[in-house]
């Protein structure tokens, strides 16, 4: 079951990840898309929409630091393991709060709003569904181990993230996982679950990027006067007959 969970289910998730977006790329260009709802409504979305990305950005950050920069690093750059924990717990907590609450509000806009309630998609409520699971468990962990430290404090840098490491380098070592709490363990398991989703859902978007905008032509727009100005004909219907 270790064997199962934590090299199968991952390396099975992570060919669906990136198949799945090439396949999305090559026969659905139309759809990549974060089929945005603005028209629709405007005043939730200025407040959630910020608080949802920004969150995300710090939620996504602080895991690539505690998952990819080993401990002897941090150490070697003068980061001590209390203030890696201060930092890690407090970026943390408000990163994931910022993030939840943002969440909350885009949710009650989409099931409040009639018309955005009608562009949701099955795969849109399934979506959020595991990244709202997500967050929580994160947030729990973080309570729960660093704050209360329930059940013993647990040092995922030497655990989850070397696994994680090992993950990456085709090497995993399941056994680190199956001695993971079981908040982590759901943790991971709801994440790579969401990204196996990723390709199917409006999250594509995070992958594009508006370079165009730097290179394409200006696009000028004019207003029509109507009264000609000095030496100037006045401008006639296409239709006119000439002559």
């Amino acid at each position: 079951m270790s064997t199962f969970l934590w090299v199968i289910v991952p390396y099975l998730c992570l060919a669906v990840f990136v198949v799945g977006h090439l396949w999305r790329y090559r026969y659905d260009k139309f759809g990549w898309t974060t089929r945005s709802s603005q028209l629709y409504e405007n005043k939730l979305l200025r407040l959630g929409s910020p608080l949802f990305h920004f969150g995300m950005l710090g939620v996504v950050g602080g895991h690539v630091i505690g998952l990819l920069v080993p401990r002897s690093w941090t150490e070697a750059v003068g980061i001590g393991d209390h203030l890696y924990h201060y930092a890690a717990v407090g970026g943390g907590l408000v990163a994931g709060v910022m993030a939840l609450v943002g969440m909350g509000i885009l949710v009650y806009r989409r099931r409040t709003v009639g018309p955005v309630f009608s562009a949701t998609t099955p795969m849109d409520k399934v979506m959020y569904a595991f990244l709202g699971a997500a967050i929580l468990l994160g947030m729990w962990n973080t309570i729960a181990g660093s704050v209360f430290s329930l059940g013993g404090e647990y040092n995922y840098r030497e655990g989850v993230s070397v696994w994680y490491r090992s993950f990456l380098a085709f090497q995993p070592d399941a056994d680190l996982m199956a001695r993971a709490p079981i908040g982590f363990q759901l943790h991971a398991l709801v994440a790579f679950g969401l990204f196996a989703l990723w390709p199917f859902t409006r999250l594509v978007h995070v992958f594009s990027a508006p370079v165009g905008y730097l290179t394409r032509p200006y696009i000028v727009y004019r207003s029509r006067d109507s009264r000609p100005g000095p030496g100037s004909t006045p401008s006639r219907r296409g239709w006119d007959r000439v002559g």
